[in-house]
């Protein structure tokens, strides 16, 4: 399974987080930085990947569109990259199951 970081997370997440989640990307490394969000959309789609974002525009976008892609919205996000790869990795199991659901579009993931 591959996410795709949108820009209000850290690049460096990608690495730190290559060992679960090969293949994995920053929208700068694909040249989406400050791209609309319907351009980061349809290349989440039409490459396999997961988005993970700490804003609600991809949950609006995913609630009126549906899959694919699917959305993990890190909701509430003011905190450190390492924060946020380990709750990544905690959630790994819950990522799985979310991306193998075929009706749910949305993974909404909290601060535990």
């Amino acid at each position: 399974m591959k996410l795709l970081f949108d820009e209000n997370l850290s690049r460096r997440l990608v690495a730190r987080l290559t060992d679960l989640y090969p293949g994995s990307a920053h929208v700068s490394e694909v040249e989406l930085i400050k791209s609309p969000d319907r351009h980061v959309w349809e290349f989440a789609k039409n490459n396999a990947f997961l988005i993970v974002s700490a804003d609600a525009d991809f949950y609006e976008l995913a609630t009126t569109t549906g899959p694919p892609p699917k959305v993990i919205w890190l909701r509430r996000w003011t905190h450190p990259t390492k924060d946020a790869e380990d709750l990544l990795r905690r959630n790994a199991l819950r990522i799985t199951d979310f991306e193998r659901d075929r009706e749910l579009s949305v993974l909404i993931i909290d601060k535990e």
